[in-house]
């Protein structure tokens, strides 16, 4: 005979959406297997898949009082990482896309100027945005991204656990694109997607 769950998944979702960080690790719990599983079928990553976990898991704690227009949790989920999976295809297309366009301008043209002119700029745009980053998530940034530490060599350097190191580069990483979509061009934005 199974164990009836404390709480249902709206009653953890009123809590979630007061702050309550017990009932959110509950949900995380309960459904990331699932969603990582899911994104996985479909992006054919571990990588990719765990990134669409933790950002569909992530929304879910940063909705707060919109949490309450959810009436059934696992297909929200479904929805949230379907979507975030297609918005990562339509980046690789776009990134593929850019990549051809460079080698037909290479082959054409020989003429590298403009591309390193672009690419020094973009370069600035990235600096500034990590100089934004809050304290940790610029460190854990620059040990594991600019020195190329695995997490948990970082997280001992910082005295953290790995997961959490994982998690600031994942906020890091985010905070960075949009900070760079904001104060760039679309080609410059592909280029920085490449070095972070």
């Amino acid at each position: 005979m199974s164990v009836k769950p404390l709480y249902n998944d709206l009653e953890l979702l009123q809590k979630i959406a007061q702050g309550d960080q017990r009932a959110f690790r509950t949900i995380y719990d309960r459904y990331s297997r699932k969603v990582y599983i899911f994104a996985l079928r479909i992006l054919n990553s571990e990588t990719l898949a765990e990134e669409a976990m933790q950002e569909t898991m992530l929304k879910i704690w940063q909705m707060g009082s919109d949490l309450e227009t959810i009436h059934q949790l696992e297909p929200f989920l479904h929805t949230v990482s379907r979507n975030y999976c297609y918005n990562i295809f339509r980046r690789q297309k776009l990134e593929f896309k850019f990549d051809a366009e460079l080698s037909k301008d290479w082959v054409e043209t020989h003429n590298d100027t403009e591309e390193s002119i672009l690419l020094n700029d973009t370069r600035k745009v990235l600096q500034d945005g990590v100089a934004l980053l809050p304290q940790q998530q610029r460190l854990v940034y620059q040990l594991c991204h600019q020195e190329g530490l695995k997490y948990e060599e970082a997280a001992e350097r910082l005295n953290l656990s790995p997961h959490t190191v994982q998690s600031y580069m994942k906020l890091a990483l985010r905070s960075l694109r949009n900070y760079v979509s904001q104060h760039t061009d679309v080609a410059a934005i592909l280029i920085i997607f490449k070095l972070l």
